[in-house]
């Protein structure tokens, strides 16, 4: 029997379907495999069951309740499809009022944004320079340049944020998935706070400066931003697009926190569900305040701090997560967790 069936990798690739998500669907008893052996516990699903998948898929990515999901499986084979029908236009009528309103709520809040009188103070300044150490700052772009985001459609994204205030720099960058944070010591400048999203590419220029350097100082004229370090320089212009308030971003309630062994998260597009255990953080497990991540982004995070060992920070399963070294509070990164069906 086996032969003629599918294990529940080959449905999942077959289906579109994440193996995760088949096995929270058998849970949840919206698709069950036709056997589960007894002994393995390996499931196994019959060849109908892959078009079964792909319509689950489907209507979950329009957002239909699992509820309604459940019942549009169990009528599709039947012979009378009155039911599948109604179902399938109550969520498209419930869609289309979500547009709508939708819609309404954007236009207020673009009313809103044109009558504001008091449009934010610019960060810019005409003219500013600072030094800052070339290790320091070519550390912090490490960092943070895997959040770099790259959709098209959020330019403001697509770029690393220099933060400088005081005797500070902060650099981070985010895709919206994922925030990364460092920092490095600056010297030189006493001016007011000032921000500038730097493009991908002139960052990654000005990490190339930085091998072997000992200062580094940072320009900003304008619109223009330049690096020189010993006898290189680079620099370029940078569009004014302006950066999400990433202070509130990382202003998150206390949460859980254990060590996790890098080692010990593998590789893979799975999701990865994390729970904390006496101060150590264990992948999988059933319990409710599990966080569940992208695992291949929280690779990324812990390739970019260059650490085996990370200090998590868990709090609710919808909060992010934060990812930091056991010996330092900065550089850190957040991680924004994902829904435990997807």
């Amino acid at each position: 029997m086996e032969n003629t069936m599918r294990t529940i990798g080959e449905t999942a690739r077959d289906s579109g379907l994440g193996v995760s998500a088949l096995r929270f669907y058998d849970r949840a008893g919206v698709l069950v495999p036709a056997r589960v052996d007894p002994a393995t516990g390996y499931r196994w699903y019959e060849p109908g069951q892959v078009d079964e998948a792909r319509l689950l898929s489907r209507l979950r990515r329009t957002g239909m309740p699992l509820a309604d999901v459940r019942l549009v499986l169990a009528g599709w084979s039947g012979p009378d499809t009155g039911l599948v029908r109604q179902l399938l236009d109550a969520h498209l009528r419930r869609l289309e009022r979500g547009l709508a309103e939708a819609r309404g709520e954007f236009s207020t809040v673009r009313a809103l944004l044109d009558r504001k009188e008091n449009p934010m103070t610019s960060t810019r300044t005409a003219h500013a320079e600072a030094a800052v150490p070339a290790d320091a700052l070519a550390a912090a772009l490490d960092a943070v340049r895997f959040a770099v985001g790259t959709d098209p459609e959020l330019p403001a994204l697509a770029g690393v944020l220099f933060d400088l205030e005081g005797e500070t720099l902060h650099v981070v960058a985010t895709d919206r998935y994922r925030m990364a944070v460092a920092q490095a010591g600056a010297a030189g400048y006493d001016g007011p706070r000032l921000q500038i999203v730097v493009p991908a590419p002139l960052a990654d220029a000005m990490r190339a400066l930085l091998a072997g350097g000992t200062t580094a100082r940072l320009g900003v004229d304008g619109d223009r931003v330049s690096l020189e370090a010993g006898d290189r320089q680079t620099g370029g212009l940078c569009p004014g697009h302006d950066f999400p308030d990433y202070r509130r971003l990382v202003a998150l309630p206390a949460g859980r926190c254990g060590v996790l062994d890098a080692a010990a998260v593998g590789t893979g597009d799975e999701p990865c569900a994390l729970t904390v255990v006496d101060g150590v953080v264990t992948l999988g497990g059933s319990d409710p305040d599990r966080v569940t991540v992208n695992r291949s982004y929280l690779l990324d995070a812990a390739s970019a701090l260059s650490s085996d060992r990370l200090l998590l920070e868990l709090g609710a399963p919808t909060a992010p997560v934060v990812i930091r070294r056991r010996d330092a509070a900065t550089p850190y990164s957040l991680l924004m967790p994902i829904r435990q069906d997807a």
